[in-house]
């Protein structure tokens, strides 16, 4: 006689019995290489700058110095790539700062790479810190212009590249930067050095608490008109397919956890290296929640860069890295 018990049907428990097996068998690890820690450098006299970014909790404006005790701590638990946003003295309508030799980001990658030269040092190369206006771009009646930005966002990037940065990663979203960017560096011989685009990079709502953290809020307007429509994934891969034609060597998704379909999409049409960026407001809800004890932080930011990685990420952007590096010592 056959009962139901004896019918055939499929154990996966099997494979989840003990911690062992489960580890033996798991499909998607995070590890320390994949992880990029931004961080906020100040331009400042105060050697000992500070100064903590109440919409981050753990996040801060660093001086130089400051930034460099940050890093050497990172580095011991084991951090092996950065990327640095800059908040300059002097703001103008055309980010003189961004490109100056001795500009904030050139200051801070010159010190970086002396005290760390294996360290990973990127910089992301954009106006919008170091504009009067707090957009990615030239104005002009009020409306960003693309074509006379990207002399600028080459500009940016060569002085980035004459200080010591191993990748400069372009995320203003004009049409055409990659191009422009590639060939000022291939001219002034930095031809071996390799552009991470943000490549596909939404108007998102989930950026509010960088726009604090790096002083960098439009003073009018919003950034529709340059960054991508949340509603469209086709608008995403032909941005993706135009970075690789221009020249990138990676590419990145930009937010992480509500666009893992896009992560999935780009890894299963591009074989360049990808990165996707968890960005601040998935950091700070993250952090709010953890701080009212509604969720055990520490399974959460696992969780939550696990599934950014089995999306298909190569790469990840996070404010979380340090974390990860003290929990998983």
């Amino acid at each position: 006689m056959t009962t139901d018990h004896d019918a055939p049907f499929f154990r996966g428990r099997r494979l989840r019995r003990t911690a062992s097996i489960r580890d033996l068998v798991r499909e998607t690890d995070v590890r320390p290489q994949d992880l990029i820690q931004p961080y906020f450098v100040v331009d400042t006299e105060d050697p000992s700058f500070d100064r903590p970014i109440g919409s981050m909790p753990g996040q801060s404006q660093l001086c130089v110095n400051k930034l460099e005790e940050r890093v050497a701590a990172a580095v011991d638990m084991g951090l092996k790539s950065l990327i640095l946003f800059g908040i300059p003295k002097t703001k103008d309508e055309f980010a003189s700062e961004g490109f100056a030799e001795n500009g904030i980001v050139q200051q801070a990658v010159r010190a970086l790479k002396k005290r760390f030269p294996s360290l990973v040092v990127m910089t992301d190369v954009c106006l919008c810190e170091y504009t009067s206006h707090g957009h990615c771009g030239i104005i002009k009646d009020e409306y960003v212009q693309n074509d006379p930005t990207l002399s600028i966002l080459s500009k940016i990037a060569l002085s980035h590249a004459a200080a010591g940065a191993d990748v400069v990663a372009p995320s203003d979203m004009m049409d055409g930067r990659v191009a422009a960017i590639r060939a000022g560096l291939d001219r002034a011989g930095y031809r071996e050095l390799p552009i991470m685009s943000y490549a596909v990079k939404y108007a998102s709502a989930f950026y509010g608490p960088f726009r604090d953290a790096a002083e960098s809020a439009p003073q009018f307007g919003d950034r529709n008109s340059y960054q991508m429509d949340p509603s469209n994934w086709r608008e995403g891969l032909r941005e993706a397919a135009a970075d690789v034609q221009e020249g990138a060597d990676m590419l990145m998704v930009k937010p992480g956890l509500p666009y893992l379909d896009m992560i999935r999409l780009l890894r299963d049409r591009f074989d360049l290296p990808l990165a996707a960026y968890q960005v601040s407001g998935e950091y700070s809800m993250i952090k709010a929640a953890a701080g009212n004890g509604w969720i055990d932080e520490q399974r959460v930011v696992m969780e939550s860069l696990t599934s950014i990685k089995r999306a298909g990420a190569d790469l990840i952007l996070t404010y979380f890295a340090e974390d990860f590096l003290k929990w998983n010592k």
